[in-house]
C-alpha cells in the first residue's frame, strides 16, 4: 500500500514538473511575440565570426537561430569572417602569416588565398548549413557590393583595404526575392584589385548602407565588460554619448575600438541598434532580440 502511494505521488510530481516546463516554454513564446511582430520585414545585419566559425556545435546552433529570424519574417544579412581557415591554408602552402597592428599583412599570394578560402571554403559551409535548416541562404561576394582602396597606415599592409562605398542594390534585390545574402568581407578596387576588408568593418558599412534595424556581432566575447577578466561585469546598454568615456577609461580597448567606432557610424546613419553577443551561449541571438532582458551589450543612439 505504501509503495503504491509512493509511486502515485511520484507520478503526480513528474506530471507537475512537465506541466510547469510546458508553461515556461509557452511563456517564452508569449514574451517573444511582440518582438516577432515588431521585427517583421526588418533588416538585421549579422556579423558571424570567432569561435562560432570553428566549433561545429556552436556553428550549427548559431546558424539555426539566424534561420529562425528568417522564418519569423525578419531579413537577416550575414557577413562572415574566416581567419582561422585562411591561416591554416597559408600554413599548408608555406606562406608566412604576419599581423601588423592587429591586421593581417596581405601580399599578392596571401590575397589569392584569402579570396579562395572565403569564397570556396567558408562561404559555402555557411550557406550549405543554413540551407540544411530550411533557409534560402545565397552566396554574395563582397566584391560585388564593397568598393575599396588600399588602407593608409604607417606600415605597408599590402592588399588590406578600407571601404570607400557600398552598393546595397544587390543585397536589396536578394531580400526582395526572399533570399538571405551571405557575404564575404572582400572589396573591389578601382583598378580591379581585390582587397581584404576587416569583417567587422564590412558589416558596419553594409548595415550603414542598408539602414538596418539591427547590427549584430556574434563572436566569442559576451559583450563589453567593465572588467575584462569578469564576465559578470557585462554592460547591458551603452548610449553613443558614453562611448568616448568607455574608450578613455580603457573599458573599450584594442580591437573593440574600431568595431565600436564603425558601429557608431552605422547608428548615426540610420541603423537603430547594435548588439554584441556571445555565440558560445546557446540561442544568444534569440535571447538578445526576442526577450525583455537580453544577454549581451546593446549600443543605442539614445
Amino acid at each position: 500500500m505504501q509503495l503504491k502511494f509512493f509511486l502515485l505521488i511520484n507520478k503526480e510530481i513528474i506530471i507537475m514538473v512537465h506541466y510547469l516546463e510546458y508553461i515556461r516554454k509557452a511563456s517564452v513564446l508569449v514574451e517573444a511575440l511582440p518582438y516577432i511582430q515588431q521585427f517583421q520585414n526588418e533588416i538585421f545585419v549579422v556579423k558571424f565570426g570567432g569561435s562560432a566559425l570553428e566549433d561545429p556545435d556552436i556553428f550549427e546552433s548559431a546558424l539555426r537561430d539566424i534561420v529562425f529570424l528568417e522564418t519569423v519574417g525578419a531579413h537577416p544579412v550575414v557577413i562572415h569572417g574566416g581567419g582561422k581557415d585562411i591561416t591554416a591554408k597559408l600554413r599548408q602552402m608555406g606562406i608566412e602569416t604576419k599581423f601588423i597592428d592587429g591586421l593581417r599583412y596581405t601580399c599578392q599570394d596571401t590575397i589569392e588565398v584569402v579570396d579562395d578560402v572565403l569564397h570556396n571554403t567558408v562561404n559555402p559551409r555557411v550557406v550549405d548549413t543554413m540551407y540544411k535548416f530550411g533557409s534560402k541562404a545565397t552566396p554574395l561576394s563582397g566584391k560585388d557590393v564593397i568598393s575599396a582602396k588600399k588602407i593608409q597606415t604607417d606600415s605597408d599592409l599590402g592588399f588590406v583595404g578600407e571601404v570607400t562605398d557600398v552598393d546595397v542594390s544587390p543585397i536589396l534585390e536578394m531580400i526582395e526575392q526572399h533570399q538571405v545574402p551571405v557575404i564575404t568581407p572582400l572589396g573591389y578596387g578601382e583598378n580591379g584589385e581585390t582587397f581584404n576588408i576587416n569583417a567587422d568593418i564590412s558589416a558596419c558599412k553594409i548595415a550603414e548602407g542598408l539602414k538596418a534595424r539591427k547590427l549584430v556581432f556574434m563572436s566569442d566575447v559576451p559583450g563589453i565588460l567593465r572588467d575584462r577578466e569578469d564576465e559578470s561585469s557585462l554592460v547591458p546598454t551603452i548610449y553613443i554619448n558614453e562611448i568616448n568615456d568607455y574608450i578613455q577609461n580603457g573599458i573599450i580597448a584594442g580591437g573593440m575600438v574600431p568595431k565600436v567606432n564603425s558601429a557608431l557610424e552605422a547608428l548615426e546613419s540610420g541603423c537603430k541598434k547594435v548588439h554584441l553577443i556571445d555565440a558560445r551561449l546557446q540561442h544568444s541571438i534569440l535571447l538578445e532580440i526576442f526577450t525583455d532582458s537580453g544577454v549581451g551589450t546593446e549600443i543605442v543612439a539614445k
